[in-house]
This record gives C-alpha cells, structure tokens and sequence, in this order.
C-alpha cells in the first residue's frame, strides 16, 4: 500500500492502471485453478466442463456488477463492509465485515498452504513445512516494501503462470491434431450423460474457482481513475477469468471426453502427462509455483487492506490494525498477523485450510447485491432514476444465485461460518453497547482519502 503524507494525514496513491488492477484480479483468482479442479467439475457435470463453468462465469457476472455499481457509488477502499455500512446500516456493515474477514484473512493461509504443496512434489526431500515458511516470508516482504514492488513482482509472475496455461492449451491442441478426440466436439458442451442438474451442481463446484475478484474493490484509493477504474477491472476480470476456464476446459474436455477418471483428484496431473509427457509435467509445476506466489501476494495484500479500514475506523482495535508504518506506508501488523495464521496452515490439510473460507466469500456476495438495491431505493427517495433491470433484476438474480452457492458449501464451513458469525455478533452488541449505537465509522473527504494521523 503507497501512501504519502499532507500534513499530519495520510493519503493513499492512486498508482494503478486498469491493466494493472485486472491482472491482480487474475492473481486474486489464480487462473490455473481451473485445470486443478477440472476432473472435479467435468465429473460432477457427466463431462461438460465448459458448460459448467460458463454457467458459473454468467453467476459470478451478475455479482461483478453489483460489485462495480457498489464502487462507482461508495468510492473508496473496504469491499462489502464499505458497501454494507453505507447503505444498509453501520451495524450490518461490521457483520458483513466480519464475515468476510474470514475469508480475507484465510485466503492467504490456503494460498501459501498450495504453493507449499507444489514446492514440496518439485522437490520432495525438503518438509512441506519448510517451503510453507518460505512461502509466507517472501510474499510478506515484498508486501511490506509496499504496492509498486507488489505490482511489478505480481505481473511478471502472472505472464509466467499465464503463459504456462497458454502453453498447456497449445499442448491440448496439438495433441487433438495428431490423435483427434475420441467423441464429437458437442459432447463437451452438452451429451446424453449429463442434465440440468448435474451441471448447476458442477457450476456451484466450478464458482469457487472465481473467489477473490470481489478483493479488487478494497484498492479504490490506490488506483488511478478510482471508482471507475476499480468498476470496469471487476467486470473484466470475471470476463477474463471465465473465458480462460471455459477455453481451458474445453479443450481438456476434448482431450479427455466422458466423466470417467481414474484419479478425479490427479487428472490435471494425467492430462499433462498425456498431451507433454512426464518432463513436461514436472517442469510446469515449477511454473505453476510462480503463479501461486503471485497469487499469494495479492491475497494477503488484500487481507491487510480490510482489516486496516476496518481498525482505522475503529471497529478493530486501531492500535493495532488501524496504522501504516511511517517508513514503508503499508499495514506492517496486519502483514504480520496474516503471515501468523499462514503458520497455523503447518497442522492443516489443504481440504480443511480451503474450507475457512466460503461461508464469508458466498455471503459477502450476497451481501452485495443487497446492497444495489438498497441504492437504487435511496435513489428513488431522492427523486433520481435508475434502471430498474439493472439495479433491481440482476441482482435479485445474483444475490439468489450467492445464496444457493453457500447452501451447498460442506457441513464444516457451515459450522466455522456459523460459529465465526456468532462470535462478531457477541461482539458489535459489546462494540455498540447492546446495538444501541451505531458501530463506528469514518468520515471520508471528497477524495475518499482516510484522515488519521500516521501513528507508527
């Protein structure tokens, strides 16, 4: 996070582009994880993995753009809780907050959790929890240093990793010239195995593949154009991330027609293996380790933001969450601390660590969508007009669409979630003396510039 300093008040730079802002997104998300759960989704769906993940890339469209009308109208950084406090209610605004700091907060924990994964099958002789420790460090190095050593380390990553998913693509391609597939083109998008059923149900699977784009609204005051800016990068980069699973799929469907595997779970390894041999195989988890650090990076770049809005407008403790070091400009103890419960990833499997995270992602989604509405009655109110599909259809639609994806999240997350969500509410009610009083708030200027004096 840059920053610099008017007096006693410190002021984020608006130093990113729109490229800038959708390529984070894309490292939010982690386009190579469609070629990871694809034995998963091409399972669940009777093999149309394409199909599967065109209907969750329309789901996750509608919530973008709640997400994009929510930045053109409450600029500034905080995601959801922002959005939330502003237009619904102060306190509703902490619990939507606080239910995404779980999420926000884990994510990085299950990124590194991964690239820990990978580091250890490229070489197996050195404990996962090494490479673990490894991982946390280097991404909250860079963090710390601030957002343009974040923003230059992130796109090199990034053209690395997406030019191994082109590459593989290529590979998938080339392999179909030589052998052909062994069913028709179409029955990747639709054949008599499937239904209507089984693909909602792998889209619900394949809609975990875009967690992390709604992040992008908590860099508002850090990118050039603001609002805007952040608004057209939503939108762009759930198009982005859902044209690249789609392709992706496709050709893999090709590759592997059916819903038949022998290893669900290993069938991105297998497929690598048949269209570029075991060389290949092994060289291209290197590369997908440079995705993941990149991923990591924006992950907890993103976490440290929410919980600084949230402590600089004292709904945490603003000693501690609310300050930005005066050398670097960044949240240096909110680094910290996420780079703390990444350790706590050293006793988790990867099955467990994943499931922290969906209860506040799919409610913060539907949180969102709320929150359109709520804009377009206030709007109203005030005599302006809005356009009723737009604020009021699609939304209703998406926020629908968020609900039944958290219906469907595991027994455990349910139980986390829940858990979680009762401890916030024990205490906004101590916060806000028995919901008496608003939570607290900041007031923002006309730049949607924070006002604190610098304190560390």
């Amino acid at each position: 996070m840059n920053s610099e300093t008017t007096g006693n008040t410190m002021r984020l730079k608006g130093d990113l582009s729109l490229f800038s802002v959708i390529l984070f997104g894309l490292a939010y998300i982690s386009p190579g994880i469609v070629v990871t759960i694809f034995g998963v989704v091409a399972a669940t769906s009777g093999g149309v993995a394409p199909t599967a993940f065109a209907v969750a890339t329309l789901a996750m469209v509608l919530t973008g753009l709640s997400y994009a009308k929510m930045a053109r109208a409450v600029p500034g950084s905080g995601s959801v809780y922002t959005y939330a406090r502003k237009m619904l209610d102060s306190r509703i605004g902490f619990l939507s907050g606080w239910a995404m700091l779980l999420d926000y907060f884990f994510i990085p924990m299950v990124g590194w959790l991964i690239t820990a994964i990978y580091f250890n099958a490229q070489f197996p002789d050195i404990p996962k929890w090494v490479w673990l420790i490894v991982s946390v460090g280097i991404t909250t190095a860079i963090n710390v240093f601030g957002m343009k050593l974040a923003d230059r380390v992130n796109k090199v990553l990034m053209f690395i990793a997406l030019g191994s998913l082109v590459l593989f693509a290529t590979l998938c391609v080339v392999f179909l010239g030589k052998h052909g597939s062994s069913a028709p083109a179409t029955d990747a998008l639709w054949n008599s195995g499937t239904s209507i059923g089984a693909v909602t149900a792998a889209a619900a699977i394949a809609a975990y593949s875009f967690l992390g784009f709604d992040a992008l609204s908590t860099l508002g005051e850090e990118t050039r154009g603001g609002a805007r800016t952040i608004g057209r990068g939503i939108v762009g980069c759930v198009i982005a991330a859902g044209a690249i699973f789609i392709v992706l799929s496709f050709v893999m469907q090709l590759v592997h027609p059916g819903a038949l595997f022998t290893d669900v779970d290993a069938a991105a390894y297998h497929l690598k293996v048949q269209v570029g041999g075991e060389t290949y195989a092994e060289i291209i988890n290197f590369v997908t380790i440079a995705g993941s650090i990149a991923s990591c990076i924006a992950l907890q770049a993103s976490a440290a933001r929410l919980m600084y809005v949230m402590g600089r407008d004292g709904v945490l403790p603003k000693a501690v969450f609310g300050r930005l070091s005066a050398t670097t400009g960044t949240p240096v103890n909110n680094l910290l601390l996420t780079a703390a419960a990444g350790v706590i990833a050293m006793k988790l499997d990867l099955t467990t660590a994943t499931s922290f995270i969906n209860f506040g992602a799919f409610l913060g989604f539907a949180v969102v969508n709320v929150c359109v509405i709520a804009h377009l009655v206030r709007e109203h109110r005030h005599g302006r007009t809005l356009n009723l599909f737009s604020y009021l259809v699609m939304p209703v639609i998406g926020g629908a669409v968020s609900v039944y994806l958290l219906t469907r999240l595991g027994d455990v997350a349910l139980q986390i979630g829940g858990v979680w969500l009762a401890i916030g509410v024990v205490y906004l009610a101590v916060l806000t003396k028995g919901f008496r009083r608003p939570a607290p708030e900041m007031t923002f200027d006309d730049d949607t510039v924070a006002t604190d004096r610098v304190t560390a």
